[in-house]
C-alpha cells in the first residue's frame, strides 16, 4: 500500500511541477512534459514490482509505436484553438481525432499486443 501512494505522489507531483512551471516558462514546461517521464516512472514501478526486463522491453516497444499517433495531438490543437473554435471543443474535437488515430494504429500494428 505505501509504494502504491509513493507512486500516486511522486506522479501526480511531475504534473503539478510541469503546470506550475508552464505559468512562468511555457518553453521549460513543454520540455519536461516531452520528456518520457511517465514510461520511465512506468517502467521503475514495474521493476520494482518484479516485472521481467523483457516485460519492460515489450512495453517501451509499445510506447515507442503509439508515440507516433499521440504526435498528431500536439499538432491539430495549437490549429485548431489558433482558428478560435475555444478550448474545450477544440481539446474535444483533437481528442476525437487523436482516438481514431490510435484506432488506426491498433488495427495496422497488431504485433503491439492491444486487443
Amino acid at each position: 500500500m505505501l509504494l502504491y501512494a509513493a507512486k500516486v505522489l511522486i506522479s501526480a507531483l511531475v504534473i503539478v511541477a510541469i503546470t506550475e512551471i508552464a505559468k512562468r516558462n511555457t518553453g521549460m514546461a513543454a520540455l519536461l512534459a516531452s520528456l518520457p517521464l511517465t514510461s520511465l516512472l512506468a517502467f521503475i514501478w514495474l521493476h520494482i514490482e518484479g516485472a521481467t526486463e523483457m516485460r519492460i522491453a515489450e512495453l517501451s516497444k509499445n510506447i515507442f509505436w503509439y508515440v507516433l499517433p499521440s504526435l498528431l495531438f500536439f499538432l491539430l490543437l495549437p490549429m485548431i484553438l489558433k482558428q478560435g473554435l475555444g478550448f474545450w471543443p477544440s481539446l474535444g474535437l483533437t481528442i476525437v481525432v487523436t482516438v481514431a488515430c490510435y484506432a488506426a494504429f491498433a488495427f495496422f500494428l497488431p504485433d503491439t499486443g492491444t486487443p
